[in-house]
C-alpha cells in the first residue's frame, strides 16, 4: 500500500516528526530509543481518550479498516489520531473495550486516589491496610485488562493471583510499619519521616508480585509470537516469560519517583500558611502533588521496554525455530 504523504506538517518533537507517514498498527514514534518510547506512551496514557464516544470510536475503527483496504484517502494527522483512539480503548488481542478505570489512559485519573491515600502521614492500621488493598486491587485489574490475551485463561487463575498480590502488599506494608513503630530508640520526628517512605518498598515489591501473580498463567501456557508480516509462528513460553518479567520491571520502577517525590516535597509545603490553614487544604495539596508525581512517573516506567517486543528466534523453543527462517520474532508484551 502507498504511504500517505505528509501534508503541510513540518513540526517535530525532540527531533522526531510529529506526524510521520502513517503506518498501520505501528507506533507513531520509533521504539528503538527510550525517548521514542516515552513519546509513544504519552499517547497511550493521554486521559482525553477517556471521553471518546462510542460513535467516534466506531468512526476511527472504520477509517482504519478502510485504509487497510485502500479505500480511503486521509491525512497522516487523521490516521494517527484514529489509531491512537482505537489502541487506547480496545485491547490489541481481543478487540474488546477496556473499562476506563483499567485503561492505561485511566491509570492516573482513577489511581491518584489510592496513591494519595497510601501517602497520608501517620496512618492508623486500618487506614494503612485499606489503601494498600485498594491500590493492589486497582493494579490487579489494570494488569488483567492489559495482559497478553492471545490465549484464553481460566478466571479462577486470576482470582487466586489477585488474592496472592493483595496479601503480599498488605503483609509487606504492615511488617515495615510495625518495625518502624517498634523502633523506640529513634526520635519521633525521625520515625514519622521514615514512615512516609514505607509505601515505597512495600508498593514496589507488591506491584512486582502483582504482575507475576496476575500473569503467571501466560508463563505456563505461552503467548503468540509472530513474524514481521504479523503471521503467527507459534506459542512460546520463553517469550511469555520475557513479556511478564519486562512488565514486572516497569511496575517495580513505577513507584520510585511516584512515592519518593511527595514525601520530599510535602514537608516543605506543610510549612506554608495555606496548607496549615485546614486539614482539607493539606489533603488537596497532598492529592495534587501525588497526582503530578503519578503522571510524571507512569510514561517513564512504561517506556523502559517496547510494548511490541522482539526476541531472537534462537532463544525460542525448537519447534518454533523449525517453522521460520527469521532471526527475530515479535510478541505483544502487554502493559
Amino acid at each position: 500500500m502507498t504511504e500517505t504523504p505528509i501534508k503541510n506538517n513540518n513540526d517535530t518533537i525532540f527531533g522526531f516528526p510529529k506526524y510521520p507517514n502513517f503506518r498501520l498498527n505501528e507506533p507513531r514514534f520509533p521504539q528503538d530509543t527510550f525517548l521514542g518510547r516515552y513519546l509513544h506512551y504519552l499517547d497511550v496514557i493521554d486521559p482525553r481518550t477517556l471521553f471518546v464516544s462510542d460513535k467516534r470510536l466506531k468512526e476511527c475503527v472504520k477509517l482504519l479498516n478502510d485504509y487497510r483496504k485502500g479505500e480511503v484517502s486521509a491525512t497522516n494527522v487523521e490516521l494517527w489520531h484514529a489509531q491512537k483512539i482505537k489502541q487506547a480503548i480496545l485491547h490489541p488481542d481481543t478487540g474488546e473495550k477496556v473499562l476506563p478505570p483499567f485503561r492505561m489512559s485511566g491509570f492516573v485519573p482513577f489511581g491518584w486516589i489510592t496513591v494519595t491515600g497510601m501517602l497520608l502521614p501517620n496512618p492508623s492500621w486500618p487506614t494503612l491496610l485499606f489503601w494498600q488493598w485498594m491500590n493492589q486491587s486497582h493494579n490487579a485489574c489494570v494488569n488483567y485488562c492489559n495482559r497478553n490475551a492471545s490465549k484464553d485463561q481460566d478466571v479462577s487463575v486470576y482470582v487466586k493471583a489477585y488474592g496472592a498480590a493483595v496479601t503480599a502488599a498488605i503483609t509487606t506494608s504492615a511488617s515495615l510499619t510495625y518495625l518502624i513503630k517498634r523502633a523506640q530508640h529513634l526520635p519521633s520526628t525521625t520515625r514519622l519521616i521514615i514512615q512516609r517512605f514505607v509505601p515505597l518498598p512495600a508498593t514496589s515489591l507488591a506491584s512486582t508480585l502483582n504482575v507475576l501473580f496476575m500473569r503467571s498463567a501466560e508463563m505456563r501456557t505461552g503467548i503468540v509470537v509472530y513474524d514481521e508480516s504479523e503471521k503467527v509462528v507459534g506459542i512460546s513460553k520463553v517469550a511469555a516469560k520475557k513479556a511478564v518479567y519486562e512488565t514486572a520491571a516497569t511496575r517495580a520502577f513505577l513507584p520510585v519517583p511516584l512515592l519518593l517525590i511527595p514525601p520530599c516535597i510535602m514537608p516543605l509545603l506543610e510549612r506554608t500558611a495555606f496548607v496549615q490553614r485546614s486539614p482539607i487544604h493539606h489533603l488537596l495539596v497532598n492529592a495534587a502533588v501525588c497526582t503530578i508525581s503519578f503522571a510524571f512517573s507512569l510514561p517513564i516506567a512504561l517506556a523502559l521496554f517496547p510494548q511490541n517486543s522482539s526476541i531472537a528466534t534462537s532463544r525460542l523453543e525448537s519447534e518454533i525455530q523449525e517453522r521460520t527462517t527469521d532471526k527475530f520474532l515479535f510478541f505483544n508484551r502487554g502493559l
